[in-house]
C-alpha cells in the first residue's frame, strides 16, 4: 500500500483505539472520563449523602458530596441509580437497562485494535481485512454512541423531575471521545480502501498498443 495512504490509515486507527480504550476504562478507574454528568443545587441525596455532582461511567457511577469527597458504586455490568430530593419526598431512578448497553464500548475497542494490527501489514489482502475491520468497528462505535445519547437524554429527563432541586445535566468527555473515535474509524476505513484501490491500479497490466497502420506513401518510402 502506498505510504501516502498507509501511514494516515495506521495513525487514524491507533488514535481511535486509544480513545476507545480510555473510554472503556472510564469510571471508576478514570474519574475524569464519564458519559454524562449532573450538577445539583438543592442538596439532593443518594446513599444517604448530600449530592453536588453525579457522574455516569461504563462500569459504575460516582457521586460527589459537599466537601468534594468522591464515592463510587460497585463495579459491574449494568448498574442503576436512585436520587432523592432533600426531604426525600421525590425520587427518580435510572435503571440498569439504560447502562447495560454501555459494555459495547470495549467490544468496539477490541475490534479497533484488530483493525490497527492488520493495518500494519502492507499486503493487499490484509489491507482489505483491515478496511473491513475498521468499518465494522465504526458501526459498533456508532451503536455505542447512540447508547450514550440515549443515556444522556434519559438522565436529563429523570433528574428534571426531582422536586425542589436545580440540576444541570451535560455530556462528559467519554461522550465526545466515542464520537471522535467513530469519525477516525470511518476515515481509516476509507483511507485503507483508497490505498488498496491504488495498489490494484498500479499492478494492472498495460496492454500493448496496436501498431499504427502505414499509409501508401510510408510503404513507398520503405520500399525505396
Amino acid at each position: 500500500m502506498p505510504r501516502a495512504f498507509h501511514l494516515p490509515g495506521v495513525f487514524f486507527l491507533f488514535c481511535a483505539f486509544a480513545l476507545l480504550f480510555l473510554v472503556s476504562l472510564s469510571l471508576p478507574y478514570l474519574p475524569a472520563i464519564d458519559i454524562a454528568r449532573v450538577h445539583f443545587e438543592g442538596s439532593p441525596t443518594t446513599n444517604d449523602a448530600a449530592l453536588t455532582e453525579l457522574r455516569y461511567g461504563i462500569w459504575s457511577y460516582c457521586w460527589y458530596v459537599t466537601g468534594g469527597q468522591r464515592y463510587c458504586s460497585a463495579k459491574g455490568h449494568g448498574y442503576f441509580t436512585v436520587v432523592y430530593n432533600s426531604d426525600r419526598t421525590s425520587w427518580q431512578t435510572v435503571g440498569a437497562s439504560w447502562t447495560r448497553g454501555l459494555a459495547i464500548h470495549p467490544v468496539a475497542c477490541g475490534l479497533a485494535f484488530v483493525a490497527f494490527v492488520l493495518s500494519l501489514s502492507t499486503q493487499i489482502t490484509v489491507a482489505l481485512l483491515a478496511a473491513l475491520a475498521s468499518f465494522l468497528a465504526a458501526l459498533l462505535t456508532l451503536i455505542a454512541f447512540a447508547i450514550d445519547i440515549a443515556l444522556y437524554v434519559y438522565v436529563k429527563h429523570q433528574m428534571r423531575k426531582l422536586t425542589g432541586v436545580i440540576e444541570h445535566t451535560s455530556t462528559a468527555p467519554a461522550f465526545w471521545m466515542t464520537f471522535a473515535a467513530f469519525i477516525l474509524l470511518c476515515l481509516a476505513g476509507c483511507t485503507v480502501c483508497f490505498g488498496r484501490r491504488r495498489d490494484r491500479m498500479a499492478g494492472a497490466t498495460s496492454y500493448p498498443m496496436a501498431p499504427k497502420k502505414l499509409s501508401w506513401r510510408d510503404k513507398f518510402k520503405l520500399r525505396r
